[in-house]
């Protein structure tokens, strides 16, 4: 992590008073400590009972202690509008206040509200009904925010016996945002030593209640993956044959009994690298191009302009031939850089006729060295994502999207492999090696994978 990139996990809970927010900020920094995450609180102070709150603010660094080198991450007192990850409100219009602060907003935000009322004094002296429209506000939760937990956390906690700042708790950590997982948590409650056994009853409530809103989300999910899978299958089967694209189907199959959050990231990715770029595939797009007619009624020329190097090349040989001469390019470096400049126009019967011949070799796919390569490489990642998913179903997206990084052709193609294996190798495989802190792996793996992708956009534009 580079100190560019480098930024806590912010939280901030509203509460009422009595409600506990400060307990629960207690817990939380107790278990980051613990964990040894650096960690600050603030809290600013409302009026007494329902006609004020008070807000506690919470910034936790993502690395131990003992990975910085002896520096030391400086915390915001207040939150930032746009920056906080984190929105866990007892009550609903204590929601609608960090809505309308702007401390929620759909790139970032996953709020958590509880959606009961306390009604506040003005509602109480207004004639007649003086109740805010309740349904505007979960509707503005609902869309403002990154993902929402609208649920009656106060029922939630009379049904376990607990205060609803130990559901709330729950909650939280189901969003898998803290560095700082479920024991460390749990330990902490215990450490207090006061309602233990009803504060962890409520907290696994809360996780529990944070999870099914998780599930209730997913046939919209499912949907989502029959359209990506008919979608694939057109696809892969226009790449290479009907067979291909059962084999994309027995490739997901196993996904699809798990998260379905992961089973929609292996669906689009996995259609994407299966129907990669290679010299035929190249070819078969480019005689699908119809020039467009000249205004004045004229002839159009198209020329469609081919430099493929040795490695293209190698790639549609047989894997014996293509063997033998990448070993050749390892010691000879004019061979190595060797290209086959084509210039085709299309228009002419000739030109079109060498680019339809290239394309027509796609039943001899199988056969190629690019073929070989590209399976074992899928058969691999899909492995790491299976792995990932049994760890933590976020991690499993993770390793999913990832592969998000190997696309294109040629010298692009090159350099989004050798990014996504370093990317791999220094954020992933630790995670699985060692099965704790997936989290941070989470985390680790979307900056390492936003600054791969930042660095390539650059280096095209360079081009």
């Amino acid at each position: 992590m580079t100190d560019a990139q480098a930024r806590p996990v912010t939280l901030l809970v509203a509460a009422l008073g009595g409600e506990g927010g400060g307990v629960l900020t207690d817990w939380v920094v107790a278990a980051a400590h613990a964990a040894g995450y650096p960690v600050q609180a603030t809290s600013i102070p409302g009026v007494a009972q329902r006609t004020g709150a008070t807000t506690y603010y919470m910034e936790i660094w993502p690395e131990p202690t003992s990975a910085l080198n002896g520096k030391r991450p400086v915390f915001a007192l207040a939150p930032a509008q746009g920056e906080v990850d984190i929105v866990a409100a007892t009550e609903l219009l204590e929601a609608g206040r960090c809505i309308m602060n702007g401390y929620v907003t759909p790139d970032r935000t996953h709020l958590i509200a509880s959606t009961h009322r306390t009604y506040t004094t003005l509602e109480k002296m207004a004639p007649g009904d003086g109740r805010l429209d309740a349904d505007g506000l979960r509707k503005a939760a609902e869309a403002l925010a990154k993902k929402s937990m609208l649920a009656d956390l106060g029922e939630v906690a009379s049904e376990s016996g607990a205060f609803i700042n130990a559901v709330v708790l729950g909650a939280i950590a189901a969003t898998g945002l803290l560095p700082m997982g479920k024991d460390a948590l749990e330990e902490a409650i215990r450490a207090t030593g006061k309602a233990v056994n009803g504060n962890l009853k409520g907290f696994q409530a809360g996780l529990d209640a944070g999870k099914q809103t998780a599930e209730a989300d997913a046939p919209g999910i499912l949907e989502d993956l029959d359209a990506i899978v008919a979608e694939a299958r057109e696809r892969l089967a226009d790449f290479q044959d009907a067979a291909y694209a059962d084999q994309y189907e027995a490739r997901l199959a196993p996904f699809r009994d798990g998260e379905p959050a992961v089973a929609v990231a292996v669906a689009r990715n996995l259609a994407q690298r299966m129907a990669y770029g290679d010299i035929i595939r190249v070819a078969q797009t480019k005689i699908r191009k119809r020039p467009q007619a000249a205004a004045d009624g004229g002839v159009v020329h198209v020329t469609q302009y081919f430099r493929p190097g040795l490695a293209e090349i190698c790639d549609i040989l047989p894997p014996a031939l293509a063997k033998r001469w990448l070993a050749r390019a390892e010691h000879d470096e004019w061979f190595a850089s060797k290209q086959w400049a084509m210039e085709l126009r299309t228009t002419t019967i000739w030109g079109f006729a060498r680019l339809s011949f290239l394309a027509k070799l796609k039943p001899l796919r199988r056969r190629t060295y690019r073929y070989g390569v590209e399976q074992n490489a899928i058969d691999a990642w899909l492995d790491d994502v299976r792995r990932a998913a049994v760890l933590d179903a976020e991690l499993g997206v993770e390793a999913a999207e990832m592969s998000r990084l190997i696309k294109g052709y040629g010298k692009t193609h090159a350099r989004g492999t050798r990014n996504f294996k370093r990317v791999r190798e220094s954020t992933l495989l630790p995670a699985l090696d060692n099965g704790s802190d997936t989290q941070n792996a989470v985390r680790e793996s979307r900056k390492a994978v936003d600054a791969a992708r930042s660095d390539m956009r650059a280096d095209i534009a360079d081009a």
